[in-house]
């Protein structure tokens, strides 16, 4: 029984290890993802500074000129606006979830290993304690099985002799 329960507490250390381990592999990817996407967006962010400041030139232009370098700052705004508009979705669609599934399966695998560990250890503890009340009501009944065969064995012994 303490065997059993040595290695019980071996199997969860390592369990609880390789779902840590898990952890920690999930939660760097989620950090990549992320410093790509706040790479991106602000990125983008400049681009569409970029643009806004190439409508106000263009507006410039335009009051100023009546429609010929209006027009041309018009349309490199709007690249830019469209240009940044790619980059926020190309930000929104990155996900880790996808490379990450085989590591938040062997987590979840670890996690249930530990739940089984946890639940034998109690289930083992908890007839502990049925025989030690069987034992404190009646000591003589709960010990005679297990004296009955040496003292038989022993009473037959005399007996051949």
């Amino acid at each position: 029984m303490g065997k059993n329960l040595s290695r019980a507490r071996t199997r969860v250390a390592r369990n609880l290890s390789v779902a840590m381990r898990a952890e920690r592999v999930i939660t760097r990817r989620r950090m990549a993802v992320l410093r790509s996407q706040t790479t991106l967006v602000a990125f983008a962010g400049l681009i569409a500074g970029i643009g806004v400041v190439m409508v106000n030139v263009g507006a410039f232009y335009w009051i100023a000129a009546s429609l010929g370098k209006a027009a041309a700052g018009g349309i490199v705004a709007l690249v830019n606006f469209g240009l940044a508009g790619v980059l926020a979705l190309i930000a929104g669609r990155m996900s880790a979830e996808a490379e990450l599934e085989p590591v938040i399966e062997v987590r979840d695998l670890a996690v249930e290993d530990i739940e089984a560990e946890v639940s034998d250890a109690l289930s083992e503890v908890g007839e502990m304690a049925d025989t030690l009340r069987r034992m404190a009501r009646d000591p003589v009944g709960s010990a005679m099985p297990n004296l009955l065969a040496p003292l038989l064995s022993i009473l037959l012994k005399s007996l051949r002799k």
